[in-house]
C-alpha cells in the first residue's frame, strides 16, 4: 500500500486532519489499533472552544452538532459556595464555547469517513515506524496474523500519550517537561438534569469540585480526590454528599441526584514534548502534549494541531512550499504553551494542594475575590477559555 500521508491514531486528531487533507484532495490512510467502539466508547472531553466548533462545521460535520450541543456564553466560578459568573461572550466580543461530547464528536467523524472516501484501517498490532529520517518512510503492522506495510512521504502520530509515535524519536532529540499533580478527578456520569445551565467550578476547602453536563437530562460531575482513593470506596450517595457540600449550598440544592453509569478516576499532569516534528514524523494532540482537564484544552489543542498540519501539509503539496513544514513544531508549541499555562493557573486556582499552607490558601480566597471584581482578570480567564486565536 501506498499513501501521501500515513495517520496513526484514529482518535479526534487523526481523523479531523484526515477530513482536513481529503478536503484538500489529499490521499491519507489511518491507522487504529483499537476497534471503532472502543474508540467511539471513550468517555473524554465534553467543551469545545470556538476553533474547535468553527473546524467542525468548516468540514461540513457540524449539523447534529449545532442540533444537540449546548452554546454556553459563560461559565461560574464558586469560592467556598459564594458564586459568581464570567460572562466569557461580552468579555471576547462574542466567542462562546459549545457542551458536545468528544465521543459525538467521534461519531460524527467515523460516520462521514466512508462516504467521503477517508480510509481508516482499524485493529492494526504491532505498529512501528521506519525510516522517519529518511526521504522514503513507511509503516509496519500486523493485522489477523499478517504482516502489513504502508510506504508514504509523511507520517502524522496522533496515537495519544501511550502511542508508539513520540517513542520513535531518538531520545537526544527529544525533550519532554511534565508536572504531576497530587490528586486526581474522581468523575461520574448520570442521567439526571444538571444542576445549572453553565459549568460551574468549585474552589472548597475540601477541595475541587465541578458540575458539567453532556446534555439537558444528562450531567457530568467530578470532585478532587487523593491518587490513592479506590473508586470502590466512593458509592453514589457519599460522592452526592461531599459534591453538594464542595458546591456550596446555592449550587448544591440544584442537584439532583441518581444512579450512575459510569465512574472513573483520572490522574492530573502537565506534560509537553519537544519539538512536534523529527525528520518525516510529525505529532498532534495528545502524542505530543497533555493538559489537565481544568480548563477543556486536550481536544480542543488536538484540533488546533491538526488545523496547522493540515495547512502545512495542502501547502507542501498543492504549492512545492515546505515553509509550513518547517515551521509547523514552533508554531503548534507556541500555542500549546499557553494552554499548559492557562490549565496549570486555572488549576492552582482552584485545587488543594496537600504540600501547601495557609498562606497559599488565602491567595488562592484573594485571587478569587480580585476576579470577582475585575474585569480585566475576568477578559483574561474568558479569552483563554473560549481559546486563543490561531497565529
Amino acid at each position: 500500500m501506498r499513501t501521501q500521508v500515513a495517520i496513526i491514531g484514529a482518535g479526534p486528531a487523526g481523523l479531523l486532519l484526515a477530513h482536513l487533507l481529503r478536503r484538500a484532495g489529499l490521499d491519507a490512510v489511518v491507522l487504529e489499533r483499537r476497534d471503532r467502539e472502543y474508540v467511539e466508547g471513550r468517555v473524554r472531553a465534553g467543551v469545545l472552544e470556538q476553533v474547535t466548533v468553527d473546524l467542525m462545521n468548516e468540514l461540513g460535520l457540524g449539523e447534529r452538532m449545532r442540533a444537540e450541543g449546548l452554546v454556553h456564553t459563560g461559565t461560574n466560578i464558586a469560592s467556598d459556595g459564594d458564586l459568581f459568573r464570567i460572562d466569557m461572550s461580552e468579555l471576547t466580543g462574542g466567542s462562546t464555547v459549545m457542551v458536545y461530547g468528544q465521543q459525538e464528536v467521534m461519531k460524527d467523524l467515523f460516520d462521514a469517513a466512508e462516504p467521503r472516501g477517508v480510509r481508516i484501517i482499524f485493529d492494526a498490532e504491532d505498529v512501528a515506524l521506519h525510516e522517519i529520517d529518511g526521504a522514503k518512510p513507511y509503516i509496519t503492522w500486523r493485522k489477523d496474523g499478517a504482516e502489513q506495510r504502508l510506504d508514504c512521504d509523511f507520517i502524522a502520530g496522533c496515537d495519544g500519550y501511550h502511542g508508539v509515535s513520540r517513542a520513535t524519536i531518538p531520545a537526544d532529540v527529544l525533550k519532554t517537561f511534565e508536572r504531576v499533580y497530587p490528586f486526581g478527578w474522581l468523575g461520574v456520569l448520570a442521567d439526571v438534569p444538571p444542576c445549572d445551565h453553565e459549568l460551574i467550578y468549585s474552589n472548597h476547602e475540601r477541595g475541587f469540585a465541578l458540575a458539567s453536563m453532556r446534555s439537558p437530562t444528562r450531567s457530568r460531575y467530578y470532585i478532587q480526590c487523593g491518587l490513592d482513593e479506590r473508586i470502590e470506596d466512593w458509592s453514589d450517595e457519599r460522592f452526592w454528599d461531599e459534591l453538594c457540600l464542595r458546591l456550596g449550598p446555592e449550587a448544591g440544592s440544584r442537584v439532583t441526584r441518581g444512579a450512575s453509569f459510569e465512574k472513573s478516576i483520572a490522574p492530573l499532569r502537565s506534560f509537553v514534548s519537544e519539538p512536534m516534528r523529527h525528520g518525516r514524523l510529525f505529532l498532534a494532540g495528545d502524542a505530543a502534549h497533555i493538559v489537565p482537564p481544568t480548563g477543556a484544552k486536550g481536544l480542543n489543542l488536538a484540533a488546533s494541531d491538526v488545523i496547522m498540519l493540515g495547512e502545512a501539509l495542502t501547502e507542501h503539496y498543492l504549492e512545492g512550499s515546505s515553509a509550513g513544514l518547517d515551521g509547523y513544531s514552533a508554531r503548534a508549541l507556541a500555542r500549546v504553551w499557553k494552554a499548559e499555562r492557562f490549565s496549570w493557573w486555572f488549576t492552582s486556582l482552584t485545587h488543594r494542594f496537600p504540600d501547601r499552607d495557609g498562606f497559599d490558601r488565602k491567595m488562592q480566597v484573594a485571587e478569587l475575590a480580585y476576579m470577582r471584581g475585575s474585569r480585566a482578570a475576568q477578559v483574561t480567564l474568558a479569552e483563554n477559555y473560549v481559546g486563543l486565536p490561531l497565529v
